[in-house]
């Protein structure tokens, strides 16, 4: 058997290496969660301008950034503690969802005095995005292959 038989696009039959990199579903989660996010977005800024203008603008802006922004951190606040021990990645990911929690309830008390977007807008886009960012990153997750060894 000659070594050009011995690899498969580029990788070594027995380079496994890829495939044992615990962070692999996590950045495949976080890239797939982002994407989504984005077309989401496009789709939905195509949509409310054209029933609300620049209300609807708005309020798809703010809300892909809160719905998106509030899933998609907690991926990035799990992949920056990845290499640390079980109990630090359950406090940093605590504490992050804790301070989320306080800046999203400060954001919506400062928009409730506002009326430069559409509410319905933001609504419905906060909505769309918790769904779309959390589907998404499921699926990168689930069909990402690593080994597991139980």
């Amino acid at each position: 058997m000659n070594t050009s038989d011995a690899r498969t696009s580029g990788h070594a039959v027995n380079d496994t290496s890829e495939f044992q990199d615990h962070r692999r579903p996590l950045i495949r989660a976080f890239k797939a969660g982002g994407w989504a996010l984005i077309a989401m977005t496009i789709i939905s800024l195509a949509i409310w301008g054209s029933i609300r203008d620049l209300p609807g603008i708005w309020g798809v802006l703010i809300g892909a950034a809160i719905g998106g922004g509030f899933v998609l951190l907690t991926v990035a606040s799990v992949l920056a503690t990845s290499g640390t021990s079980p109990s630090t990645t359950m406090a940093v990911v605590l504490g992050s969802w804790l301070v989320k929690l306080i800046v999203l309830i400060l954001a919506l008390m400062w928009l409730r005095t506002m009326d430069f977007y559409d509410t319905t807008a933001l609504g419905v886009t906060v909505i769309l995005a918790l769904i779309v960012v959390l589907a998404t990153e499921v699926w990168g997750v689930m069909t990402t292959n690593v080994t597991y060894v139980g």
